[in-house]
């Protein structure tokens, strides 16, 4: 599975969980760190938590490997490196605060054209 499809297999799994505002920004050309971003919010630090302990479990069960995490304990904004995809899960204040998606403005986005409504499947652009 390469980079696009891993990071749009991670958007798929953080809106089965009720995640809001889910972006994805493309970084490959821009920077050496990862490929791609996907942010999203919650709307309280229970949800963050749950979104990434939920992520946290899925992914490992998919067999994709976690090679860091931060801001578990405050769950304001956890950061999960995945390599090749960085995940931001943001308290919707937080994320508002720091705005990663005007600092990479540059960035293209991946357009998630629809997401079912029984969300049993999500099809992307």
């Amino acid at each position: 599975m390469d980079s696009k499809e891993k990071a749009l297999k991670t958007a798929e799994f953080l809106h089965d969980k009720k995640a809001q505002d889910i972006k994805i920004l493309e970084l490959k050309e821009l920077t050496i760190i990862t490929d791609y971003f996907v942010i999203c919010s919650a709307e309280s630090t229970t949800q963050v938590k749950a979104l990434a302990e939920y992520l946290q479990e899925i992914m490992q069960q998919e067999g994709y490997k976690l090679y860091g995490i931060e801001g578990f304990s405050h769950a304001h904004w956890v950061l999960m490196d995945y390599g090749d995809v960085i995940v931001h899960i943001f308290l919707e204040e937080t994320r508002r605060y720091y705005d990663l998606e005007r600092l990479w403005l540059d960035a293209p986005r991946i357009q998630i054209e629809k997401i079912t409504s029984d969300k049993s499947r999500a099809v992307y652009r």
